[in-house]
């Protein structure tokens, strides 16, 4: 049974080493959302470095989820002390469950204060696309995935929330 990835992209205004109150805030509902949705019904696994380096992104042991990777657009820092950005990587077993995690809850509540942390774009925010059931996502897959989107919109291989696909390529609903 086909399983769904998704990457999750932005850019922080501040670093993640930064001390202030709006990081501070940033990172402590972070790890209750991260929490909240690994107990979601149809979550299987996310990202996480193999060594459980925590706040290394930039040349951590990643396993079968590859080496870590950003979109082009991404011009700043790759160390501890200057990376600012937040990402993510995960597997669900549906369309449903992905959504219903991110668009309600915690993470809803994240989402409409986004622009209190990250940095407006007018590049997509997340992707999704559909994979065999013993495959693992790489990060590599999710920056290309994300990049496609960009710049073709939504199609059958890569696609978001609001313009899905079926694991067979027909259009579906959220």
């Amino acid at each position: 049974m086909p399983r769904l990835a998704l990457y999750t992209f932005g850019v922080l205004q501040a670093p993640l080493a930064d001390p202030s109150p709006a990081t501070r805030e940033f990172y402590a509902i972070g790890t209750d959302v991260y929490r909240r949705i690994g107990a979601h019904p149809g979550y299987l696994a996310r990202a996480e470095p193999a060594g459980g380096e925590q706040g290394v992104l930039f040349g951590a042991d990643w396993g079968a989820w590859g080496e870590f990777a950003v979109p082009a657009w991404y011009g700043k820092g790759h160390t501890a002390d200057t990376t600012a950005l937040a990402t993510t990587l995960s597997l669900w077993t549906d369309l449903g469950s992905a959504f219903d995690a991110v668009y309600t809850g915690l993470h809803r509540d994240a989402l409409k204060r986004r622009h209190d942390w990250f940095e407006r774009s007018r590049h997509p925010s997340h992707v999704l696309w559909w994979l065999p059931e013993d495959v693992t996502p790489t990060w590599q897959e999710g920056v290309d995935g994300l990049e496609r989107l960009h710049a073709h919109g939504p199609v059958p291989r890569h696609f978001t929330f609001h313009q899905p696909f079926t694991p067979e390529g027909t259009p579906a609903r959220t």
